[in-house]
């Protein structure tokens, strides 16, 4: 340290202050301003960085009510088109057993009808036989009983007398 205070020299301190002053002036000068200029520049892009993250952070929030909106009206739409399918598909079926009931009982009443006829010609075919059978059966009785005269005689008066009645 007495090395440092010895080779003290006024002259030397001085034109190192002056030296010093020079150089903080050329720096206010010509390297402060930019300096500055660069780093409001830089704080600048900084508070435009962060407001635009801001802005974006908020339009994300937008976006994604706006698709929860979407979402929601999707869901709805969807539940409301499965409704209608469900009551169209209910009605088709509720139609479908209507026409087919109809379809039974039309096909039930021609079954009906059908039978009804068959009925009525096996009837007519039996009463035909039965015609047929009884006027065999009665013409060989009757053959049976003309075969003498004195049977013959009696039936014709039996037969007038009866006549006569009716």
């Amino acid at each position: 340290m007495e090395q440092l205070l010895g080779t003290f020299s006024l002259g030397l301190f001085i034109l190192q202050i002056v030296i010093f002053v020079g150089l903080i002036f050329l720096l206010k000068k010509f390297a402060w301003k930019p300096i500055l200029d660069a780093v409001n520049t830089r704080e600048e892009g900084i508070k435009n960085a962060l407001l635009s993250a801001e802005n974006a952070k908020k339009e994300m929030q937008n976006l994604k009510a706006d698709n929860e909106k979407l979402l929601a009206e999707a869901r709805a739409e969807r539940d409301a088109l499965m409704k209608e399918a469900r009551e169209i598909k209910e009605k088709m079926i509720n139609d479908a057993k209507v026409e087919a009931q109809a379809q039974g009982e039309k096909l039930i009443a021609q079954a009906k009808a059908t039978i009804e006829g068959e009925k009525n010609a096996a009837l007519a075919d039996l009463k035909n036989q039965v015609s047929t059978l009884s006027i065999e059966i009665a013409e060989k009785v009757l053959k049976e009983e003309l075969s003498n005269k004195e049977a013959q005689t009696k039936l014709v008066d039996k037969l007038l007398g009866e006549a006569k009645l009716n």
